[in-house]
């Protein structure tokens, strides 16, 4: 098995990444492979509104100035993803929320690529506004029909300087319990495939509150 962690920081050693070196270890010890995809030092643009992706149905976004369709599929193969990103201006990192934009409706339009993967939202914040991206980047997951890992409180470290969330002794146990919960769901989710078959997915309906 097998999980990719999307890390939305600019900086590549920063606290993101460190709070998910806590949950990766623990992954690790479980012996499930760990990722990092290292995508916020990317120049990443956003989403057209095009809907070719849906058009097509090959799985690829029509942009192909960045790397997204080589990392749509690596998120394909894997069991499991979790999206990390630092918090600007008490929300997600741009980079990273143009990645999810694409991405994700690139795999909602194509057929659910991401569906009942096993999924987690982690947050490296200085301050404030861990919560508010918290929730957004739990939208992505919870749209998507995946499964989503819990811990013993918000999946969020708090520190500035790269380095300083290893320094917070509850956002370290918060990245380790995590790291074990989704170990534990991704094992459930490999054990229990054959023997419970998965709910079909079912064409969106889609409305609006126009009369």
């Amino acid at each position: 098995m097998k999980v990719i962690a999307v890390n939305g920081s600019p900086r590549k050693e920063g606290n993101t990444y460190h709070a998910l070196m806590g949950v990766g270890r623990q992954l690790q010890e479980n012996d499930i492979e760990f990722e990092i995809l290292h995508i916020g030092n990317q120049a990443v643009r956003g989403c057209m509104a095009c809907g070719t992706c849906a058009k097509t149905q090959d799985e690829k976004c029509t942009i192909t100035t960045d790397p997204l369709n080589e990392w749509i599929q690596q998120i394909k193969a894997a069991d499991g993803i979790i999206l990390a990103s630092p918090v600007y201006y008490a929300g997600i990192a741009g980079t990273m929320k143009c990645f999810l934009d694409r991405a994700f409706y690139v795999a909602g339009s194509n057929g659910g690529l991401f569906r009942q993967k096993v999924a987690a939202a982690v947050v490296a914040v200085r301050r404030t506004g861990g919560s508010s991206t918290f929730d957004s980047l739990n939208h992505y997951l919870t749209y998507s029909e995946m499964i989503l890992a819990t811990s013993n409180y918000w999946n969020i470290s708090h520190g500035r300087a790269p380095g300083e969330v290893l320094q917070d002794g509850e956002g370290v146990q918060i990245m380790e319990v995590l790291g074990r919960n989704m170990a534990w769901l991704l094992k459930m989710r490999e054990q229990t495939t054959i023997l419970i078959p998965r709910p079909e997915s079912v064409g969106k309906i889609f409305t609006n509150f126009i009369r």
